[in-house]
C-alpha cells in the first residue's frame, strides 16, 4: 500500500451512549470529519456500565459477613433470573443505541461500520479501546456539565482527552437560544 493511499484510511472511534450529545457527536462528524470516499473505518463503540458489585458479598453472591444483621442474610442478592434480565436489557439497551447511530451511517460509501459492545467504566474502556483498536482520532460528545457536576460526577470526555493516545475530538451539542422558541 502506498504511503498516499494510507493516509486517506483512517479508524475513526465514536463513543455512542443513550444520551441525545453522542449522536449530535456523531452526526457532526459525519457532516465535518468523515468524508464519503475517504475509505476511512469507522468504529461505533457502546460501554455498557458495570453491574454493581458489593464488597460484603463473596464469589457466589451471598452475603458471608458474620456481623450482618439476621433480617439482611435473605440469600443472594440478586437470582440467577433476575440477573440474567438485568444482562438481556442492557443488551437490548447497547443493540438500540447501535441500531439508531447505524442508522445515522446509512448513506456512507466507501466508510467501513464497525460496531462494539464492551462493559466497564466507559473512561477506562473507551481509553483502552482506541488503543487496541488503533484509533487514528476519538470523537465524542460532551453533556456540558458545569465546574460542580464534572466535580462530582466526573467527565468521561475530560477524562479520556487526557489519556488517550490518539487526538481527541469532543463535540458539544449547541444550546437552545432563548429565542428559538418564539
Amino acid at each position: 500500500m502506498s504511503e498516499a493511499t494510507a493516509r486517506f484510511e483512517r479508524r475513526v472511534l465514536v463513543a455512542v451512549d443513550e444520551g441525545e450529545e453522542s449522536m449530535y457527536a456523531l452526526s457532526w462528524s459525519l457532516r465535518n470529519v468523515i468524508f464519503q470516499n475517504s475509505r476511512d473505518t469507522l468504529i461505533l463503540l457502546y460501554v455498557k456500565p458495570p453491574h454493581a458489585v458489593y464488597s460484603p458479598l463473596d464469589s457466589t453472591g451471598r452475603i458471608d459477613d458474620p456481623e450482618t444483621p439476621g433480617w439482611l442474610i435473605s440469600g443472594y442478592l440478586f437470582s440467577p433470573d433476575i440477573s440474567a434480565a438485568i444482562e438481556k436489557y442492557s443488551q437490548e439497551v447497547a443493540d438500540c443505541v447501535l441500531e439508531k447511530a447505524k442508522k445515522l451511517c446509512k448513506d456512507l460509501q466507501n466508510v467501513m461500520v464497525e460496531t462494539r459492545v464492551e462493559s466497564g467504566d466507559p473512561r477506562d474502556v473507551i481509553c483502552d479501546m482506541s488503543q487496541k483498536l488503533g484509533a487514528d482520532l476519538l470523537i465524542m460528545g460532551s453533556h456540558g456539565y458545569g465546574v460542580v457536576k464534572r466535580a462530582f460526577l466526573g467527565s468521561v470526555s475530560n477524562y479520556c482527552s487526557q489519556n488517550v493516545k490518539c487526538p481527541v475530538l469532543i463535540v458539544k451539542k449547541p444550546k437552545p437560544s432563548a429565542g428559538a422558541g418564539k
